[in-house]
């Protein structure tokens, strides 16, 4: 009830530990956390302050950022869009938010996401059957890519953005693969993590290059009333808003650097539009801004991570981080459940049957 009663976009903010690097150039503290809600930054005009629905300090662990992550996920199960996803600049601490660290010691949102899933279904299985099924794809150099897929036959698959009646966005062309159980979707993850594009630069040893988008949906059957309900939990994991001079960006990464600038400023477009309250928004103008319309401005449940540099070196990118994700702050989602009816149901597995030939009993129609 208390989920259902927040309408804006939450945003959380995390701040990371200063890095050895940031630390060797004697760079001071600039970013620091007054409260659970408040975040204050030094610049050359005095302090600022900025509030969020939570944020989180360098010594906050990743079991504290996702606490505040679980609810959530019970959404999805419920029958709601939710979209929880990770912005700032590179090198900021985003793919730790979300993935975790390469071994796996310290696992982010989405492996912890994938295990309550399980752990929810699996307490509620003598009240609803469930399908759980995902794809994953990144969007790299402004091209969908399925995860699932590697080499030449990713190169060739043409994988397009579509809606269907009821907004829900999809990725036609992309496997789609169901799982039944943690392990089996951490292993799918594992597998498009392996195929996603990753290059060292001189604020990241392993920077993202492409924005990772992982959907997984959940069809759940009320086994009393026979009712049906469709939740979508989508988590991003974008890319990082970088200026070529700082992270030393050449040639492929510096195509991949535009394309990843691009696409972001697209996406900062849409939000300024949706806090403004324009009559247009331009999802359009970006495959990034497209797949992300049912998560932003629709009838989605949306958390956004905002990951800042702590050092006074970054303060320029901090600001423009911690500004933009005020703006993300102000955007209003009417949540909707995802549901029908028995009868309803009942009669679009009647229709499908019919459509792929199978007999349908008297008894069905």
């Amino acid at each position: 009830m208390v989920e259902d009663m927040k309408g804006k976009i939450r945003v959380f903010c995390r701040i990371r530990p200063m890095s050895r690097a940031e630390a060797a150039q004697g760079g001071a503290i600039a970013v620091g956390r007054l409260d659970d809600y408040s975040v204050t930054v030094e610049t050359s005009r005095g302090p600022r302050e900025f509030q969020f629905d939570r944020v989180f300090s360098g010594e906050s662990s990743q079991e504290d950022v996702f606490q505040d992550t679980n609810r959530l996920i019970q959404s999805a199960i419920d029958g709601f869009n939710v979209c929880i996803f990770a912005y700032g600049q590179t090198g900021s601490g985003k793919t730790f938010t979300m993935v975790g660290d390469r071994d796996q010691r310290s696992p982010g949102i989405m492996p912890r996401a994938f295990n309550a899933v399980f752990d929810i279904l699996q307490e509620n299985a003598t009240k609803f059957d469930f399908k759980v099924s995902v794809y994953m794809l990144e969007l790299y150099n402004d091209r969908l890519q399925d995860l699932f897929v590697s080499g030449a036959e990713a190169q060739s698959r043409r994988v397009e953005i579509k809606r269907n009646r009821k907004g829900l966005v999809f990725a036609q062309g992309a496997e789609t693969k169901e799982a039944s159980s943690a392990g089996e979707l951490f292993a799918m993850f594992q597998q498009a993590c392996a195929n996603r594009h990753n290059a060292a630069t001189k604020m990241n040893v392993e920077s993202s290059r492409s924005h990772l988008i992982i959907g997984i949906m959940v069809e759940t059957r009320n086994l009393t009333n026979g009712s049906v309900s469709f939740g979508k939990l989508s988590l991003v994991d974008l890319a990082g808003s970088e200026r070529a001079a700082k992270t030393g960006a050449k040639d492929d990464q510096l195509k991949e650097a535009n394309s990843i600038n691009k696409s972001l400023s697209a996406l900062g477009d849409v939000i300024s539009a949706l806090s403004s309250d324009l009559p247009h928004i331009p999802y359009r103008n970006s495959k990034l801004t497209q797949i992300m319309q049912d998560s932003l401005g629709g009838n989605a449940k949306t958390l956004m991570v905002v990951n800042v540099s702590p050092s006074e070196c970054n303060l320029d990118e901090t600001l423009t981080s911690l500004i933009y994700a005020t703006r993300v702050k102000t955007i209003t989602n009417i949540a909707q459940r995802n549901l029908e009816s028995k009868e309803i149901a009942q009669l679009k597995e009647v229709i499908m049957k019919l459509r792929s030939g199978q007999p349908v009993e008297d008894d069905e129609v």
